[in-house]
Parts: C-alpha cells; structure tokens; sequence
C-alpha cells in the first residue's frame, strides 16, 4: 500500500499477460458465475482506469469491477466481457490529521487504510466483515457497514467527497469538476450503494474519528428471566423460551429501554443463538467502564443477565459475533426493518419451523438472517418475510444464495416508487447498461 499525496508512475495497461488494444476485439462470454470473466485488467492509475473504459465503451464490452471479492456473492452474477481490479490503486493519498479527513484510492484495503491512519490516532471507524480483504471501493460500492454503524452510521454517512471515472472514460469529482450530466448530484451518496453499477470509483474522501482509547462490552442474555433462575418457576421460564415469545418481548424490552437512555453505545448487536445482545461503549476508560454499568443496571431491570467483557476476552467476542452469520452454509437475507417491529418478526421466524439464525444492528434495525434448508423452503422464507412488511417498514434482500434459490426469487424484492428515478439516473451515467450490467440495485 502506497501513502503519501499522489500515486505511483503507472505500469503499462495489460489485459492478462496481453497490452490491452482496441484490435483485441469482443472477449468470449462467460458462462459460469460472478467474476469469471476472459481478461482481468488491473489499472495502476486513474489514467489506465480511464483508458480501459473508453475503450470498453467504444467496442461494447461489458465490464465487471473487482476489489477484494468479499462480496463477490451479493446480487445476481452479472454477464461480462472484461473486469477491471482496483487492487493496484491502493495509496492514501492524502491524510489531513489536523482536519480528520483522508482521502483514499479504492483498491485499498480497510485494515490498512486504518494502520496508516493510526499512526496519527485516527481511523475511519467502518467494520464490515473481512475487513483485511474488504476494499473501500467495495465498501463504499455496497454500502456495508458491521456493528459500528450503531454510532458511526453507514460509508455513506461518513463520505465527503468521491472520485469516479464514467463507462465512456470521464473523471469526475463531488466537489470539483463538473461534468455533463454529471452537476446537480451528490455524487458520493449516489455511488454508495450503488454496486458499481454507475461507474467505477477511484477514491473516496471520508470524515475521520480519534481512536477510543478503551473498550468495554456487556452481553445481555435475555434468553431467559435472570429474576427467576433458581426458583420454581424455572422449568415454566424455559417452556417460554422455547416458545419464542416472553424471549423476544425481554428483547424488545431492553433494546428499547437502551435506546431511550442517555447512553451512547457504539454497537448495539443481537445473537439469536444464544439469544442475547451486545452492547459495546468505545470512548475513554472512565466513560467506557461507567456507561456499561449504567447498561448492566438497565438490562437488569428488565430481567435479563448480564456480563461486562474487556481486552482479549472482548476481541475474541466480538471476532466470533462477525463470523455467525457467514461461517455455516444456508441463504443470508439482510433485513432493514424498524427496531420496534424485531421482536415481532423473531416471533414469526421461530413459528415457521425453519433452521435460521439472526444476528447484527438492533438498535438500527438492520439484520443478517441466515435460513438453512433447501431452495424451496428458503425461497418460502424470503417471500413471507416481504409479504409481512409494510410498504416503508422493511426489506430483505438476498445477499448469499445457490443459484437454485435465486432463480425461485427476486434477489432485491420490490422496488417500490423510487424505481423509474433510478433507470433515470442509470441512463445519465451508463446509457448502454455496460457497467456491472444488472448487479446494481432492482437489476440495474
């Protein structure tokens, strides 16, 4: 990884182990899954990213973007002619420690980005899965965020400024250039999230955080009433838990009680098996050490049990609670629901009769559901769950899938009103459809 203001001299643009040359002509379609394309192009400046596109867009070619591969599951796999990495654009480009601001290229990876700012005692506090692989071009792309999104919110919060090169092979820049039909977008907050699917980021500016100096984590277990244990109403207790209703309501209890308090957590994180949640406070050690007890005297006036975790302990807690939902095989849906309608929606779940398990942001409403089974049955999941939801209430889209259940059901679910603004905007920036074609949200 390269720091410093700009970025190194550019090697020559090879296609594989071939120049890349507009005499190449049309690759061979793939007929396998996301990311098996016939060439990989890996630009090791915005120049060669330029060249590639205009390129690309002159002979029709359609073009996959690559980063790490940490999402190379979500979405549907879309046709491609030609991929583009972004590993080789990896430098920081520029670290304003007196602003908290850093400008980064896309290729890089969030773990070094964050060993590089940390040399100043800032960071940029994003924790999506993986992040020793996950680039920010990827990151901002999908819009991921991990437990922290509870206090830092999501890439699209944090972002300040983007730079993009369009499928015909302009450069443009939020704050800077203004390029035709690009003015009168917020250009970061439109590529976040957009799966690369409008063109190809090559660096992101984000607003930065002093690293917490400490760390606390309490675990709540709500699986069943700690007021209880040991008493003879015990086995009537587990009887409940197992029902799947006076759990979820001990859930709803705490999860709101936390929320309406003064206290700031940096995560508040749910696991269904064991039912319980993790509330995380990140700032000095007096604070971190206070705000958890304060979070103890609170869950436990509701009834739940309670665990303050630090140092090692902490770490390998919360390593684990980032595998949960990716380690075993099955669908991973992402929910985005309102934290009041969870408990409900657990409930349900349990009543199905279906293998699943659930974990992530509580206090936001925003979910990883993993259902095992077969295609049908979690195609019957997925479909239900939709159907459960208010227009405005929620989503689920699927993110990890066989392709036998993705051809049972719509990956992103109903898009709602916003879709003919979207092909709108699509055409502004990719009016061919060359572009990650059909990766972006709704197919686009």
């Amino acid at each position: 990884m390269q720091s410093g203001q700009g970025v190194s001299d550019a090697a020559p643009l090879r296609r594989g182990s071939r120049p890349l040359s507009p005499a190449s002509g049309r690759a061979r379609r793939p007929r396998r899954a996301l990311l098996i394309v016939a060439d990989l192009l890996q630009p090791a400046s915005v120049d060669e990213v330029a060249h590639a596109l205009a390129h690309a867009s002159r002979a029709k070619l359609r073009v996959a973007v690559h980063g790490g591969g940490t999402k190379v599951g979500w979405g549907p796999p879309p046709p491609a002619d030609v991929g583009i990495s972004t590993r080789r654009l990896d430098a920081v480009v520029a670290h304003r420690y007196g602003d908290l601001t850093a400008t980064v290229q896309a290729g890089a990876t969030l773990a070094a980005v964050n060993r590089e700012l940390a040399r100043h005692g800032q960071w940029i506090p994003l924790d999506p899965p993986s992040a020793d692989r996950a680039t920010i071009g990827g990151i901002v792309a999908t819009n991921d965020a991990g437990p922290r999104r509870h206090r830092y919110g999501t890439p699209r919060d944090l972002i300040i400024g983007i730079d993009i090169v369009r499928i015909d092979g302009t450069a443009a820049k939020s704050g800077g250039i203004v390029v035709k039909n690009v003015a009168g977008y917020d250009l970061g907050r439109l590529m976040t999230g957009s799966f690369g699917s409008l063109a190809v980021i090559t660096s992101a500016t984000f607003k930065l955080y002093p690293i917490p100096a400490a760390s606390r984590t309490v675990v709540i277990d709500v699986s069943e009433d700690a007021r209880l244990k040991g008493s003879r109403h015990l086995t009537d207790t587990r009887s409940a838990s197992l029902s799947g209703e006076r759990p979820f309501d001990r859930l709803d209890a705490v999860v709101s009680s936390l929320l309406a308090s003064q206290l700031t957590p940096t995560a508040i994180e749910l696991e269904t098996k064991p039912l319980r949640l993790l509330v995380r406070f990140e700032s000095i050690e007096a604070a971190a050490t206070e705000q958890a007890r304060q979070a103890t005297r609170i869950a436990e006036s509701n009834g739940a049990g309670t665990t303050i975790v630090a140092g090692a302990d902490e770490t390998a807690l919360w390593e684990a609670h980032e595998r949960r939902a990716w380690e075993d095989d099955g669908a991973v849906i992402k929910l985005t629901l309102l934290p009041k309608d969870l408990s409900a929606t657990l409930a349900w779940l349990a009543s199905t009769g279906e293998a699943w398990e659930m974990i992530g942001r509580a206090g936001v409403g925003a979910l990883l559901l993993r259902v095992d089974g077969d295609a049908a049955a979690q195609a019957r999941v997925l479909k239900d769950l939709r159907a459960r939801f208010a227009p405005g209430r929620g989503s689920a889209v699927l993110v990890r899938g066989s392709e036998a259940l993705k051809a049972l059901v719509d990956v992103w679910g109903p898009p709602g009103d916003s879709l003919p603004l979207m092909r709108a905007v699509k055409q502004q920036f990719d009016p061919e459809g060359l572009l990650n074609p059909g990766r972006g949200p709704f197919g686009l």
